[in-house]
């Protein structure tokens, strides 16, 4: 019986300097299964904000090697703001840089067509700043269910950037790849930005 190839991702978890936390980032320091952690600032679109009201501004983003062994604890990591799980589907590179990556993005597409995918993929790998990108889908786990579901979960793109310079400098270096993929005709939407504060593991 062949085994399910695993799923690698990133989940983000608010961060709230309470034992709830503090026990996400021991469990998460301890598990073989979480290949690096980092407390990070979140800023989402505002086009996200009514279907997360809940949301807040400091996280813990751990990378995951398998999104089944992670999800075996979701009790472990669900509380009344949501968590989110972004597993990826289709890997589309990863460069191997010295330096660790210090933004990570995440869009979603508002049609997934293969013809918008293959669009997508060539722009993002001109990118030289771009260490890691891949076609995601979302899980969302909390204990409050939000009012309204967000309707785009199975067309994140996720992105990895190592730049130097200023998260605002790195924003604007999305923000001009995002106008790129949307002169294609595609409409790609901000979803959530991830400033990488301090590495945890």
């Amino acid at each position: 019986m062949n085994s399910k190839p695993k799923k690698s991702g990133y989940v983000c978890v608010p961060y709230q300097h309470d034992k709830f936390s503090i026990d996400v980032k021991d469990m998460w320091t301890s598990s073989r299964n979480v290949k690096s952690i980092y407390f990070v600032t979140a800023t989402f679109s505002d086009e996200c904000k009514p279907y997360f009201p809940f949301s807040t501004n400091h996280y813990l983003l751990a990378k995951f090697d398998d999104e089944e062994k992670l999800v075996k604890d979701a009790a472990k990591f669900t509380n009344s703001k949501p968590t989110f799980v972004f597993t990826v589907d289709n890997e589309l590179f990863e460069r191997d840089f010295d330096n660790e990556q210090s933004f990570v993005s995440a869009y979603y597409l508002e049609y997934n067509d293969s013809e918008a995918i293959a669009d997508v993929a060539k722009i993002i790998v001109k990118k030289d700043k771009i260490r890691q990108a891949g076609f995601a889908h979302l899980n969302l786990f909390c204990s409050d269910k939000p009012k309204f579901v967000f309707p785009h979960t199975d067309k994140i793109v996720i992105i990895e950037v190592f730049d130097e310079r200023s998260p605002q400098s790195i924003n604007q270096y999305c923000e001009k790849t995002r106008q790129n993929i949307s002169r294609k005709g595609i409409v790609m939407n901000n979803f959530v930005s991830l400033s990488l504060l301090e590495k945890l593991k």
